[in-house]
């Protein structure tokens, strides 16, 4: 007899969603985690990956990531929200039906539904998975904030050195290798909230400061990125002009990539870091809980978030649809090179 899977709202709402694609999208558990990892009869927790659109290996790929943090549930309601769209306009959207044959859109809304059942960042054995990549800073990290290896009872808890990824990390790894890296081209989108006042777009490294080797891409993206939407208000720099940390997938994904037969493909991870304390700074009394700190809390702020940021999840998704007509090469890759070291370096 299967024990009942705890009441999780984010994930009820995903599966709904999962219902009304049927037909059109594809769904499977990549893993399930326990609630308590000490009690190993006990409840789990589904992790959903879902796929949609040309499955071929010559088109590109998005893939739209959220649920990392238990904590930040607003970045798996993002996602959530954006598959939705996607899922009711796939019943009279003739333009969106067309553009999937020519891309490969791939969700996982929520990484860690464990952490979001408990309130907490990390999983349910105590460990942050954006810390859990066996990858180290070259330099000195903030301390606790960069990673630590001290306690699974202190936040930021990378794992103990030598363990396996923890099970949710290495699904979603796993995906990457199997849905992003072999394409020509793949952009990522992982949503979190937190830090700041401003909405950053963020892309690797964070355990370096040197410059990624799709500089020049990356570039021209946030060109076309401005000049499709000049009035947005995100600031997009590499994650390491705030601050380097241990174990963080997303660089150990791209140099992965990096070294792949024949240079590797071109593989853009993003993370959108939603500036949280403008909520708190609009509502003060969001201090005094957990999730305010990285939520709105507030219905109306609320839809405001998803309708900004749906919009930057589409626009990743039109990118990468027409990523032969904005990546440059030859000149232009040095110009958007030299540009990027002068903008960010």
């Amino acid at each position: 007899m299967s024990l009942p899977t705890p009441a999780l709202a984010e994930l009820a709402a995903l599966e709904r969603v999962i219902e009304l694609g049927a037909g059109h999208l594809q769904s499977r558990v990549v893993c399930e985690v326990p609630v308590d990892p000490s009690d190993p009869a006990g409840a789990r927790l589904p992790v959903h990956a879902i796929t949609l659109g040309n499955d071929a290996p010559h088109v590109p790929a998005a893939a739209f990531i959220g649920g990392v943090h238990g904590l930040e549930r607003i970045g798996a309601e993002v996602v959530i929200a954006y598959l939705q769209s996607l899922v009711m306009r796939l019943r009279w959207d003739s333009t969106l039906h067309r553009q999937l044959e020519s891309v490969r859109l791939v969700f996982v809304p929520i990484v860690n539904p464990a952490g979001m059942l408990r309130g907490t960042r990390a999983n349910a054995a105590g460990v942050d998975l954006m810390r859990n990549a066996p990858l180290d800073a070259d330099d000195r990290v903030p301390w606790m904030v960069g990673g630590q290896r001290t306690s699974p009872g202190l936040p930021w808890y990378r794992g103990a050195a030598g363990d396996p990824l923890q099970p949710e990390a290495r699904a979603l790894c796993d995906l990457v290798r199997e849905e992003l890296l072999p394409r020509p081209f793949s952009i990522s989108i992982d949503c979190h909230s937190g830090f700041g006042t401003r909405d950053r777009l963020w892309f690797p490294y964070a355990h370096t400061r040197a410059p990624i080797r799709h500089l020049a891409e990356m570039h021209a993206l946030q060109d076309i990125f401005g000049r499709a939407h000049p009035l947005h208000r995100y600031i997009v720099e590499p994650q390491s002009r705030q601050y380097l940390a241990h174990g963080d997938l997303w660089d150990w994904l791209h140099l992965e990539a990096g070294a792949r037969q024949g240079g590797g493909p071109v593989f853009l991870p993003l993370t959108l870091e939603m500036g949280s304390w403008i909520w708190v700074k609009k509502n003060p009394r969001q201090l005094f809980s957990r999730h305010g700190i990285f939520n709105p809390l507030i219905r109306h702020r609320q839809e405001r978030t998803l309708r900004v940021h749906v919009g930057l999840l589409d626009f990743i998704s039109r990118a990468a649809t027409g990523w032969r007509l904005w990546v440059p090469e030859g000149d232009e890759r040095v110009r958007h090179h030299e540009e990027a070291l002068q903008r960010w370096y």
